[in-house]
């Protein structure tokens, strides 16, 4: 533990003055990755373009001095896509559409300040990771059906109003009315998306996909004269940031109660929810090994997004690929998140014609590529590896949420998680309440399960553990009573496995050997 804390990195301006070079360049590397997909998630959620820069300059220069997390860059996110263009679209579409959309989201900034306050951080643990990777593999295939006809460069008017099935049914259509050019340029650009981060050539290697999409869609658009004999929306239109900084947001949509209440849950809690699990995934990737405050990042997630939705910006979270490339890059505090929000302010004050010169087939094939990896075959294979229950609850929470909407889909999710339980012997008080006998003997402690383990108890045993000081050991023993453990609970688990003996622990798991998997997976639910 002491190794560890000695090489951590300073924070604050000692830690600017220590890692300067380093948090500079990844943070430059970040912008460049966040400048147009930045553009692209908020002009595919129906509000503009510059509203997602906005997120990402208040995330960076604002937000960095109060976040929970270190290396987590804050920006929009291609996850809330879907909830801020169902937003738009049912508060009225248009312009009026994306105002009162925005005063929902000031009220869901500030619900998730309050979920900070009062430490709501720890429920990121409830939620099964199979309901969870299905919402997530559904707003995967809802992009990529929102953004094909702008891939192919087809008139709004021909997808206009359309759901996910429809958008896919009507493929063939797109495709007949497609715009030669500007598919190319879409074409081209998906490819590069898809394949450049497969070259291992050094320099290459370190060049951000977007930014060669970038290199390659902006020439290739004014060498096929977009800005001059093409429709309006076959380019980005950004504006100018002076002009565009105003109160955005209309509350008057509280008229609606129920849109309005509906979309401040889902803005706070899949916001909450995806930006909590980006902190977990951060923590784990930290070369320097230290623990973020979820509650503090919720915190500063919230006062963030309050503040950039007051001026119609897209709703930030902590967001995991590009702080995943900032870690990568070789940053080290809390700076490199500052940086990449400094050079978007000031890219977008002096050069933002340039931004105006991105075809919008562009955008669609960098957001496509996101949808991809979000949908992608391996999860599916994923979870089917681990058990045909999974793969059930993931296809599950994905058609519901493809047909509702993303809050229905978890919630079937994990109402069949519960239902799959309650077959397999688990008794209804157990769902909910974790029955843990602790016994130590000076230095070492026994926690004793005496009943299921599953998703929604794992909270009540997690709280046994976090009264155990740090380098002590720990031996976690399932009695004979314990029927099952689940795929999240055993998951989370190794985590806390994982975290302890980081800290210099032992933490031995006693009992599980007894119990038979369902699959060859060692994370697939156990039965005794």
């Amino acid at each position: 533990m002491d190794k560890i804390n000695m090489s951590q990195p300073k924070d604050w301006l000692e830690g600017l003055k220590e890692n300067f070079s380093s948090d500079l360049s990844s943070g430059f590397v970040v912008f460049l990755l966040a400048l147009p997909l930045s553009l692209g998630i908020a002009q595919a959620s129906g509000i503009p373009p510059l509203m997602g820069i906005i997120s990402a300059i208040v995330g960076g220069v604002l937000v960095t001095f109060i976040t929970g997390c270190k290396l987590a860059i804050k920006g929009p996110a291609a996850g809330l896509i879907v909830i801020v263009a169902g937003a738009v679209s049912e508060f009225g579409g248009d312009e009026i559409g994306w105002k009162l959309a925005a005063g929902a989201m000031v009220a869901a900034g500030i619900v998730q300040i309050l979920f900070g306050l009062i430490k709501l951080g720890k429920y990121v643990d409830f939620f099964p990771l199979s309901a969870i990777h299905g919402m997530l593999a559904a707003i995967g295939l809802i992009i990529i059906a929102k953004q094909v006809p702008v891939l192919l460069n087809t008139s709004p008017e021909l997808s206009k109003g359309m759901g996910p099935f429809e958008l896919f049914s009507e493929i063939p259509t797109f495709i007949a009315n497609l715009d030669p050019s500007a598919t190319f340029i879409g074409i081209v650009s998906l490819l590069l998306m898809i394949f450049w981060p497969k070259i291992k050539n050094g320099f290459l290697s370190k060049i951000p996909a977007p930014l060669v999409v970038l290199l390659f869609a902006i020439p290739a658009g004014m060498l096929f004269e977009f800005s001059t004999i093409k429709p309006s929306y076959t380019l980005v239109k950004v504006g100018n940031l002076i002009d565009s900084i105003a109160i955005n947001a209309d509350f008057s949509g509280v008229s609606h109660l129920g849109i309005f209440v509906k979309y401040v849950v889902m803005f706070a809690l899949v916001g909450s929810l995806e930006s909590l699990l980006t902190v977990k995934a951060i923590d784990l990737l930290d070369p320097f090994k230290r623990k973020s405050d979820p509650n503090k990042d919720l915190i500063a997630v919230g006062i963030g997004n309050t503040l950039v939705a007051f001026l119609g910006g897209y709703p930030m979270i902590s967001e995991v690929a590009r702080s995943s490339a900032n870690i990568k890059n070789g940053a080290k505090t809390r700076w490199a998140n500052f940086f990449h929000g400094s050079f978007l302010l000031i890219f977008v004050l002096v050069a933002y014609p340039v931004l105006e010169m991105i075809p919008n087939a562009a955008l669609a094939a960098m957001l496509i590529s996101v949808g991809i990896n979000l949908a992608h075959p391996k999860e599916f294979v994923h979870m089917y590896e681990i058990g045909k229950d999974q793969l059930a609850i993931f296809l599950t929470t994905i058609v519901f949420t493809l047909v509702e909407d993303l809050l229905i889909g978890i919630a079937a999710g994990i109402l069949l998680k519960i239902v799959m339980h309650l077959i397999r012997g688990v008794k209804m008080k157990s769902l909910f309440k974790s029955s843990v006998v602790v016994t130590n003997d000076n230095d070492s402690y026994v926690v004793e399960i005496n009943d299921s383990a599953v998703f929604s108890n794992y909270l009540g045993f997690k709280k046994y553990i976090d009264q155990i000081p740090e380098g002590k050991k720990i031996t976690v023993l399932l009695s004979e009573s314990v029927l099952l453990m689940d795929h999240s609970f055993i998951d989370d688990l190794y985590r806390l496995q994982y975290d302890y003996e980081l800290a210099n622990g032992v933490f031995l798991i006693e009992g599980f050997q007894e119990m038979k998997p369902i699959s060859s997976h060692k994370l697939s639910v156990h039965i005794r």
